[in-house]
């Protein structure tokens, strides 16, 4: 057995079929890092202990996720790489595998993660997408939306843009870029933050549609920021339409890859 190594995953999967990322305290709940430890244990057959960058929620989608293990064993990134992929994809894939440099944790190293929201407004739903947005018919009102988020970028608490933030927990977030527009019937809504609260993303999604039905004024947004008590009217958007789509990392290098294939 090789010495000791962290080994990064870049990971995509569709959340649809899962209960999130964690494990559940009942092991018959299909969640995406059970079934990824599970194929990942057979493959270098010794225990592992996945670290992941952001822990989504129920039904949400990753484009970029990022997951670290710790691990002895002599497999090649690629192997592994090759080996989940057979086993677990389309649902659930492995984009790159490298070693990491040492240290490397793939949520305390993280800098920054960023989330895409959409939402169909066309009249009719999209088979072929409707897994992956929210299809919400009618137009909205994107110079308005993009009015009232200005109010939510920059170091905020934002106690009243999450669910249950839980005694002694800090809910301060840096909220880095907050952007809406429109790409014919999709409204895209893009957060980057330095992380992110349970929920954070989906109440501030509610948040803005309200405002782009008209049914919100725009200043209550920045208001209710300040006020740190949830706006009732504001409920969390649906999960499904939610993918996260990068984490960033500072001073991280891959060291190696490998080939595809496994021996």
């Amino acid at each position: 057995m090789s010495s000791s190594r962290v080994i990064r995953l870049d990971l995509a999967y569709d959340g649809t079929g899962f209960r999130g990322w964690a494990v559940q305290g009942d092991p018959s709940v299909r969640t995406v890092q059970g079934v990824l430890t599970q194929t990942l244990v057979e493959m270098v057959r010794e225990p592992v202990r996945l670290v992941v960058a952001g822990r989504t929620d129920a039904g949400v989608h990753a484009r970029g996720q990022v997951a670290s293990f710790r691990t002895g064993s002599g497999r090649t990134p690629g192997q592994i790489q090759a080996f989940v992929n057979g086993r677990l994809g389309p649902e659930v894939s492995i984009r790159e595998a490298s070693v990491a440099p040492e240290g490397f944790d793939a949520r305390h190293s993280a800098s920054a993660r960023e989330y895409r929201y959409a939402i169909d407004t066309s009249a009719v739903p999209d088979p072929f997408s409707g897994r992956y947005v929210w299809h919400r018919p009618g137009a909205l009102s994107v110079p308005a939306m993009r009015s009232a988020a200005a109010a939510l970028v920059g170091e905020h608490d934002f106690a009243s843009f999450c669910r249950h933030p839980g005694a002694g927990h800090s809910t301060v977030r840096d909220l880095q870029r907050l952007t809406v527009r429109r790409e014919q019937d999709l409204v895209l809504i893009s957060l980057r933050a330095n992380a992110f609260l349970h929920q954070m993303v989906r109440v501030i999604v509610g948040t803005l549609v309200l405002v782009g039905q008209g049914r919100l004024a725009g200043d209550v947004v920045g208001r209710t920021l300040a006020s740190r008590r949830r706006l009732a009217l504001a409920k969390p958007a649906p999960a499904r339409g939610l993918t996260l789509e990068r984490v960033y990392y500072r001073r991280h290098r891959r060291t190696s890859t490998a080939p595809s294939r496994p021996t």
